[in-house]
């Protein structure tokens, strides 16, 4: 039974060889231990593949994660300069943003004027919504564009670009006869955080629960969309990350609102297009 074997008979509750091991990296891992230039990893579709593939061999896991979607070939054309601050790299964008780019840890994206971007929720037309990718190279917009260009992700079969599932194919193509590939996207309510940033998405529930659920109707379509290219890439499983759903920070009453239905209705729409494991 090999990894790939082993990993799918255990998501479907069948008894493998023996337990199968995998672990979620932190990007900063990568970072730091895959020999690789963090700027790359972060920002380029073919380093963060070997990275992945790199550290699944290091460490005999029976899985990899891709956690960060597949980016746009020619971002580079779209840096002016990198400065290194020792510390930290500095990426400064054509457009005037720049990514603070620290050696073990996520980049920052930044406005000209030093503050990160994020729509209040007056702004946001829930009809506008589909899917908040707080790791684009951008970061967080409204309404959504991918990169630095500034054009509009239209809702719909469309709003992923072709190379949004590149890093899974590459994987897939690399590794995935042997290994358990599994990928990510964020749960309506993560992406609703990620996108008003945490104080504003909490403070929201309260203030205007009618327009949250409308938001998260429309994010948990995106998740769908996005769940089911990520099959039709080749993964073989999905996580559904909704780490602001734990731990006691929303009530359960809260849980039970704007949690459970949503994640719900994602793994179903997935499910009626594609028979995955999601967890």
């Amino acid at each position: 039974m090999n990894s790939r074997e082993r990993m799918n008979v255990a998501m479907r509750l069948g008894e493998p060889d023996r337990v199968p091991v995998m672990c979620q990296l932190a990007l900063g891992h990568y970072f730091l231990h895959s020999g690789l230039d963090a700027i790359e990893i972060w920002h380029d579709t073919p380093t963060f593949a070997e990275a992945l593939v790199r550290l699944q061999a290091r460490y005999g896991f029976d899985g990899i994660l891709i956690n960060l979607p597949g980016r746009d070939p020619n971002w580079r054309t779209a840096i002016h300069r990198i400065e290194d601050r020792g510390d930290e790299r500095v990426i400064h964008w054509k457009n005037g943003w720049y990514s603070e780019a620290p050696h073990d840890d996520n980049p920052h994206v930044y406005q000209p004027d030093g503050t990160r971007y994020f729509p209040a929720l007056d702004e946001i037309d829930p009809e506008q919504l589909f899917y908040a990718e707080p790791h684009d190279l951008s970061g967080i917009t409204f309404p959504y564009s991918w990169g630095f260009d500034g054009e509009r992700a239209t809702p719909g079969p469309d709003f992923f670009p072709p190379w949004h599932y590149d890093t899974i194919r590459e994987v897939v193509r690399r590794v995935g006869g042997e290994v358990s590939v599994h990928t990510e996207l964020f749960s309506p309510f993560a992406q609703f955080m990620e996108l008003l940033d945490y104080t504003n998405g909490l403070m929201a529930l309260m203030d205007d629960a009618g327009k949250v659920t409308a938001c998260l109707e429309r994010l948990a379509d995106g998740a769908i969309e996005l769940g089911r290219g990520q099959a039709r890439a080749g993964a073989h499983a999905i996580l559904m990350s909704s780490a602001f759903a734990g731990a006691g920070l929303i009530s359960r009453e809260h849980y039970t609102q704007f949690v459970l239905p949503y994640e719900r209705k994602v793994i179903d729409g997935i499910h009626e297009a594609h028979d995955i494991p999601i967890y």
